[in-house]
């Protein structure tokens, strides 16, 4: 009887976080390689508010990362649109961190740092304006996409 309980509470134990790995932001193809499906062990969320002139109130875009270490992007203008951020140039891998912050100009400038397994830490720069950022405007309004910032201090 306590071999059962002990594998009923395992599988307990279990299934949420295999759960939680297949909400709508999750693109990983089921069938790809295990190299691809490689966990980075972290999950993070960052937000900023932009507090523009002329702007709507309520705004709020925000960054995560899933546990296999892709980041997205949401316009709260765009409810429920999560924007694969591996679309930019120069995306990271293995992201483990995020951090968002935003300027307080119309148009303004949205900051987007992403945090790797590896302790390097790299920044995109959007700018936003009054059109939400959406899949089919994501890599015009980052432009370059993301560049590595140099001398983190938390490399290996």
């Amino acid at each position: 009887m306590s071999v059962v309980s002990g594998a009923v509470l395992l599988g307990a134990l279990m299934v949420p976080s295999a759960v939680a790995d297949d909400g709508p932001w999750n693109t990983a193809d089921p069938s790809s390689s295990m190299a691809e499906s490689k966990r980075c062990g972290a999950r993070d969320v960052s937000s900023a508010a932009p507090d523009y002139s002329n702007f709507p109130d309520g705004v709020i875009f925000r960054v995560a990362s899933d546990a296999q270490g892709h980041a997205f992007l949401n316009d709260s203008r765009n409810s429920g649109v999560w924007i694969n951020l591996g679309v930019l140039a120069n995306a990271p891998k293995c992201v483990i961190g995020t951090a968002t912050s935003v300027t307080e100009n119309n148009p303004g400038l949205l900051y987007i740092t992403l945090l790797t397994q590896d302790g390097a830490q790299h920044q995109a720069v959007c700018t936003s304006d009054d059109t939400p950022f959406a899949p089919s405007t994501i890599v015009t309004a980052c432009g370059a996409g993301f560049t590595l910032l140099p001398n983190t201090p938390v490399m290996r």
